[in-house]
């Protein structure tokens, strides 16, 4: 009887990890635990809160053999975690191992078991990609929101010298003007607080609203929506010219398998 080496294990483990089977009984894990979380919250029987805990270890121990698995199939261990998913993973799978009764972590251990959910985007690779995506647009979104900080603090300046007297709940000082901006960009009754300024005498109040909304509303969300679409494209393209890549890469596990069938061609004919 042959024993299986090293390479045939990590190839073996590689099919598993990505066979679609494989991933959508993890989803489906994933998605039964966020389940969990929402039952937990209610008042529940003994004996239903027993089965619970007991379901809740059966899921933990599940996620560390499926990151055992997916760790193994890596070919190139040391790559394994210099992906930062995984490393995600790897934390969230171990902090949930941290028992949660008679523990001063008890709290920690219970918010990890909530952001497991979140494992949903490491599996998916669609969601990964639209994550990625919003991490890499982060620093062109930085630029944009100093700028539309610098238009929400000349407005909400201009609003606290202007409309203070009419109503000090709205224009007080500048940081509640800043939070009654942030509710008129939203469009949250913000005519009420238009249609307050313009009954105390600013009648040309309407410019001063009209206007912000047109930069903030309008101008800076496109802007924004305009970079993240941008930067999902190109997301989308290296995902395709990494898989493009990877097809038309060299052929060596293609040679390792003919090797291997020689081999044990040669060990068949000679036990014969």
């Amino acid at each position: 009887m042959m024993v299986p080496s090293t390479r045939e294990l990590q190839r073996f483990f590689d099919r598993v990890r990505s066979n679609k089977v494989f991933e959508m009984f993890v989803v489906a894990v994933i998605l039964f635990s966020a389940v969990m979380i929402g039952v937990n919250s209610y008042a529940l029987d003994a004996r239903v809160a027993g089965a619970m805990e007991i379901l809740d270890l059966a899921i933990t121990l599940f996620f560390l053999i499926e990151l055992t698995v997916r760790f193994l199939g890596e070919p190139q261990k040391r790559a394994f975690f210099r992906q930062g998913w995984n490393v995600f993973d790897t934390l969230i799978v171990t902090v949930s191992l941290v028992p949660i009764d008679e523990s001063e972590l008890a709290l920690l251990g219970r918010l990890i078991r909530i952001f497991r959910v979140l494992r949903m985007v490491s599996i998916v690779p669609e969601l990964r990609v639209l994550v990625n995506s919003l991490l890499r647009a982060l620093p062109q979104l930085g630029y944009v929101c100093l700028l539309m900080f610098i238009i929400f603090y000349i407005y909400a300046a201009i609003g606290t010298s202007l409309f203070a007297a009419v109503n000090p709940m709205l224009w007080g000082d500048i940081a509640v003007s800043l939070l009654t901006l942030f509710r008129i960009m939203t469009f949250e009754d913000w005519t009420d607080v238009m249609y307050e300024t313009i009954s105390a005498g600013f009648g040309w109040s309407w410019i001063y609203y009209l206007s912000f909304i047109f930069l903030t509303a309008f101008a800076f969300l496109n802007m924004i929506i305009g970079i993240v679409v941008k930067v999902l494209e190109d997301e989308h393209q290296r995902e395709r010219n990494a898989l493009k890549a990877t097809h038309e890469g060299p052929v060596e596990p293609n040679l390792y398998d003919i090797q291997r069938q020689l081999v044990e061609l040669k060990a068949l004919v000679e036990r014969r």
